[in-house]
């Protein structure tokens, strides 16, 4: 009893430690050198900002505020924060499978149903810091928390505040 215990502590443990974003970028930068930024002209990749766009920007802006580095217009800025929330699509399966069959000593037969299956969209957020005199991504955050259309807005909006909170932790990155 004490090692299955155990042993569930030490899983528990792993699964809390695992990140919920992956982040990449260029070590030979000095990242220290920002202090301002603006977001990128064709940020989240729409004529329109949407709502989970407006979350986006509000997320990035509080924690780019956290670092202390200074929003400015964009001719002004030594980083340009670029986002997209890319679409992906992923099979669901719903309910349970049905099956029936008969059999009399070694012989049998059977049929059966696989659970039906719905195809369901979900977005994965990628936030960019390009160096603008570069014109080069330095920093690149990528979710692997999915937003998906059977949300709540409260629900999307937690998970967006969540995901991009937990990408900047990670900046400026730790070089070891």
């Amino acid at each position: 009893m004490a090692r299955l215990l155990m042993a569930a502590l030490v899983a528990l443990a792993m699964t809390g430690c695992a990140s919920n974003v992956v982040t990449d970028y260029n070590s030979a930068v000095v990242f220290g050198d920002y202090s301002s930024w603006a977001f990128a002209p064709g940020a989240g990749n729409s004529s329109f900002v949407s709502l989970d766009g407006n979350r986006v920007q509000n997320a990035v802006e509080r924690e780019l505020n956290r670092k202390a580095l200074r929003k400015v217009p964009e001719p002004e800025a030594d980083i340009l924060v670029n986002w997209q929330i890319v679409e992906e699509d992923r099979l669901e399966h719903s309910g349970v499978g049905l099956g029936f069959g008969y059999g009399i000593g070694n012989f049998g037969w059977g049929l059966s149903a696989p659970p039906p299956v719905r195809e369901v969209k979900e977005g994965k957020l990628v936030v960019e810091l390009v160096d603008k005199s570069t014109e080069e991504v330095v920093w690149r955050a990528a979710s692997r928390r999915y937003l998906n259309e059977n949300q709540s807005p409260e629900t999307r909006s937690k998970l967006i505040d969540e995901v991009v909170a937990d990408m900047f932790t990670k900046y400026p990155p730790d070089p070891d």
